[in-house]
């Protein structure tokens, strides 16, 4: 999928690194990992009713033809008008309609500017993002969404080809490359969350694909709701990026200075109890979302700023709803 170099030039380079902002060769390079990527997994329930000929689900069933009726078609694709005027039953058939819209819906706010291994949050998240939307390009889908930070919302319709992926990657490039004091909270990652959910919920028409790419604390009740709606009429994916320190806490033998933006932290050093508590309240917050998913179907994964994004977004696309 090569790019010309007019095509490159229209995403700028941040100031910060590629560890601290999304690199945007890296996104544009990503190109290629996406084609090993496999197609989106059709749900046990779309297999059974034999809505799926492809990995990736159009938004229907097209009608093609009609043809005599055979043993062992679906009764329920009789043709009853073209029955009842030749005599002969006839059978529907059809095609599936495999251009989709494709939404991303990425958290890029001061809460995914961190990180103490690997990369900050954020750059894992464009780099997850990059794969998603090359991959739906690679497979004739239009691509979409809505990147938000803080009260910063911005907003992509869905379109197709490689200019539609590049100027989505330039969002996540402009938006990824701020300075976390610059984002208005807004009201907090969780009312940023919920803003994004519900204009969706406006945007997405039914049998859209919508993925939703963030570390998951702006994923609230409100936001939950927003979430059953959605999936209600499309196919959803859940994507939590995690720094390591953020599972757990290492034992400390003297204060780390964690630094975000402007605000420095410090961690002192806890007992054995304490480290046990942080990591019991972080795997209970895993646990109630993973319960959420499997309630709703909606395919969960993980991405740590440590892991390659490319295997964490393969596990999406193959986890179970």
């Amino acid at each position: 999928m090569a790019l010309r170099p007019a095509m490159l030039a229209q995403v700028h380079a941040p100031v910060a690194t590629s560890r601290t902002a999304p690199d945007p060769a890296e996104l544009i390079a990503l190109a290629g990992a996406a084609r090993s990527l496999m197609g989106w997994q059709p749900s046990p329930r779309a297999r059974q009713k034999g809505e799926y000929r492809a990995p990736l689900k159009g938004r229907g069933m097209e009608y093609l033809e009609s043809r005599p009726y055979e043993a062992g078609d679906d009764v329920r694709a009789l043709d009853w008008r073209l029955t009842a005027r030749l005599g002969k039953p006839h059978t529907k058939l059809f095609r599936e309609e495999r251009e989709r819209p494709v939404f991303l819906v990425v958290d890029l706010g001061p809460n995914m500017a961190f990180g103490t291994q690997g990369c900050f949050k954020r750059v894992q998240a464009a780099r997850a993002a990059a794969l998603l939307a090359w991959k739906a390009v690679e497979s004739g889908d239009r691509i979409g969404g809505i990147m938000h930070a803080g009260g910063l919302h911005r907003e992509l319709v869905p379109a197709r080809g490689k200019l539609a992926a590049m100027r989505l990657l330039r969002q996540l490039v402009e938006i990824g490359a701020a300075a976390p004091d610059s984002l208005s909270s807004n009201g907090g990652n969780a009312s940023s969350q919920v803003m994004a959910l519900r204009r969706l919920r406006r945007l997405a028409r039914p049998g859209s694909l919508v993925f939703v790419i963030g570390d998951g604390r702006g994923l609230d009740d409100a936001a939950g709701k927003e979430l059953a709606e959605l999936r209600r009429h499309c196919e959803l994916g859940l994507l939590l990026v995690h720094d390591p320190l953020e599972i757990s806490l290492p034992g400390l033998v003297r204060p780390l200075r964690v630094r975000q933006g402007s605000q420095e932290h410090v961690l002192s050093p806890l007992t054995d109890a304490a480290r046990t508590r942080y990591a019991e309240r972080f795997a209970s917050r895993e646990a109630s979302l993973a319960r959420f998913a499997r309630e709703h179907r909606i395919a969960l994964a993980t991405l740590l700023t440590t892991a390659k994004a490319f295997e964490s977004v393969q596990a999406l696309l193959r986890a179970p709803r």
